[in-house]
């Protein structure tokens, strides 16, 4: 059957029928292609891969030439359903039930690819051909390792000498209701990993031995507390949490000789990644002296960074900010809150490109049994994306 390209509901059906497990694809990749080539889109696919991971499909698709240029993001793949047998319907089955769709990935983010392909569609059916350019960057990658998605295709527009003037990230970003949060920043994010090295022995003659757990506790602690900030004007506290800790030792009668842990750190703009290391390990250092038996020097010790850091950000273009909230207000009758609230997502590697706002579904249900969108969003969605790309392009926005 023919997908309208107006209508959200039947693009997100399809688009739901193709159970795009990360970092399956499963055709979703190839419906967005065909959707966009009828509408005289120049698709390009972008297919990446790191040693040891699997391949990674993208899609970059572009039209018009002259003018500002509109990027819009977002992820084809889904997480896993979970048990299957737990939900309402068939979860790759895109059921519609008392007005309300069912199905994996429909809020993240299908939905919302659902809604700006709509959105674009009547806007160009309403004005014309737009004064500008409008591209889409879809990524089989968000919800895994994310080595191979948005990042590479980023990379490879850059080496294309391709700009971008603003972006919307489609991701599910309001609490309850449409229209009640706009996302135009994220805390940083920054992963260690600690191992501390000790003497193994027999618990009955600690004399002989020297446990690293006895260095790792305080160590952990020194961590937490005190806190790394009270937060500033348009971030909450950066926050450390201690992700897993390991011994490797099934036996109750050996004092381990190394012992790990993995702390993650969830930064304001306090910091900045330099500074944020400087500090954790600061910290460590001197919970591993105070930690020492008198006399003896620290048990080595060891910090692990991950490779990547994700750095803070807030978006400022007014432009951008402002047109996407007068479209809200517009459409729902609410004043969205400009948040930085949250985990990361891909915008954190668009900032670095352009200027960049995350705005989508109510996430309530994403990666839960029974991942849901009432029809009733998904048409206000499209309104709001509707308003917003005209706007944008300074065109009427009346209704």
């Amino acid at each position: 059957m023919a997908i309208d390209p107006r209508d959200p509901a039947s693009i997100l059906a399809a688009l739901i029928q193709c159970p795009s497990v990360t970092p399956e694809d499963a055709g979703a990749l190839d419906l967005v292609q065909s959707i966009l080539e009828d509408r005289s889109f120049e698709v390009t696919r972008l297919p990446f891969q790191t040693e040891g991971q699997p391949r990674i499909d993208n899609l970059y698709a572009t039209v018009g030439t002259n003018g500002p240029h509109l990027l819009f993001a977002g992820h084809t793949d889904v997480v896993p359903v979970g048990d299957a047998g737990a939900w309402s319907f068939p979860p790759f089955d895109a059921k519609v039930h008392d007005g309300v769709m069912f199905g994996r990935g429909a809020v993240d983010m299908k939905g919302g690819i659902a809604a700006f392909i709509a959105a674009y569609a009547r806007c160009v059916e309403r004005n014309g051909a737009l004064p500008g350019r409008v591209s889409f960057l879809i990524t089989g990658d968000e919800e895994g390792p994310a080595l191979d998605g948005t990042l590479k295709v980023l990379e490879w527009l850059t080496e294309q000498k391709v700009r971008f003037d603003a972006c919307l990230v489609g991701e599910p970003t309001n609490p309850n209701a449409i229209g009640d949060m706009i996302k135009v920043g994220r805390r940083g994010s920054h992963t260690g990993k600690l191992t501390v090295r000790g003497t193994q022995g027999h618990v009955a003659y600690p004399h002989l031995a020297d446990s690293p757990i006895r260095a790792l506790v305080p160590m952990l602690s020194a961590l937490m507390d005190p806190p790394l900030d009270k937060g500033s004007n348009r971030f909450q506290p950066s926050n450390l949490e201690i992700t897993t800790i390991d011994v490797g030792n099934p036996a109750t009668n050996v004092i381990p000789g190394e012992a790990t842990a993995v702390f993650n750190i969830r930064f304001n703009d306090c910091w900045n990644a330099e500074r944020l290391v400087a500090e954790i390990e600061s910290r460590l250092a001197g919970a591993a002296a105070a930690a020492a038996r008198i006399g003896d020097d620290p048990l080595p010790w060891n910090l692990e960074w991950a490779p990547r850091v994700s750095d803070v950000f807030v978006t400022h273009d007014e432009k951008l900010v402002g047109t996407f909230a007068l479209a809200v207000e517009a459409v729902t009758g609410r004043t969205p809150e400009l948040s930085t609230s949250g985990g990361t997502s891909d915008a954190r590697f668009i900032k670095d490109h352009c200027p960049v706002v995350e705005f989508g579904l109510v996430g309530q249900t994403m990666h839960k049994i029974d991942e849901q969108v009432p029809l009733a969003d998904l048409k206000t969605l499209t309104l709001i994306y509707e308003r917003f790309i005209a706007g944008w392009f300074g065109l009427e926005t009346g209704r």
